[in-house]
């Protein structure tokens, strides 16, 4: 109940921060920041959905390992995609990490019912809050952006939720 309300607080922060920024004419930020089995990830704005706390995930067999299954959310059944399993990681999920997990929901302008587990939700940032880039690899995939240094070392790697979208091996499942 306590992550409920945790939760419910932060997406609050959240809405009332990117409507003051609209109504003083600040830049808004650009990103929302995420880590998964501590790698940190940039999500656009514009790409991501609702987040919502950890919930029962019902498994389906014959699918890839990083994806967990199926969750209901608001309703609607909602498949579930563990974001360090499909950036290659196997991150060991304990019931007491995953009660402090969260998923954040595609929007869903991007036409794809689908959520990824995040571990940690780490705010909105914009450009300012970095002091380099760097443009992906030529070997990374398709759905990568940049990778962005902040001031204390970090690297956060920019993700394009669009281009995950319709990216092939993240639409076929099946093992």
């Amino acid at each position: 109940m306590a992550n409920r309300e945790a939760l419910r607080e932060l997406q609050i922060r959240l809405a009332s921060r990117l409507q003051a920024a609209r109504t003083e004419g600040l830049s808004v930020s650009s990103w929302l920041a995420v880590e998964a089995a501590g790698s940190k990830y940039l999500l656009p704005l514009g790409h991501a959905g609702e987040i919502f706390p950890w919930t029962v995930v019902q498994p389906v067999p014959y699918t890839q390992k990083w994806f967990m299954g199926v969750a209901n959310l608001r309703g609607g059944l909602t498949g579930v995609v563990d974001l360090a399993g499909l950036m290659g990681q196997s991150p060991v999920r304990t019931e007491q990490a995953l009660s402090e997990a969260n998923l954040l929901a595609f929007n869903p302008m991007l036409e794809v019912n689908a959520a990824l587990l995040v571990d940690r939700l780490a705010g909105l940032r914009g450009t300012d809050a970095f002091v380099a880039s760097e443009p992906p690899a030529e070997d990374a995939p398709s759905f990568f952006g940049s990778t962005y240094i902040d001031a204390e070392g970090h690297r956060w790697q920019e993700l394009n939720l669009q281009a995950l979208s319709q990216n092939n091996a993240f639409l076929s499942i099946s093992a």
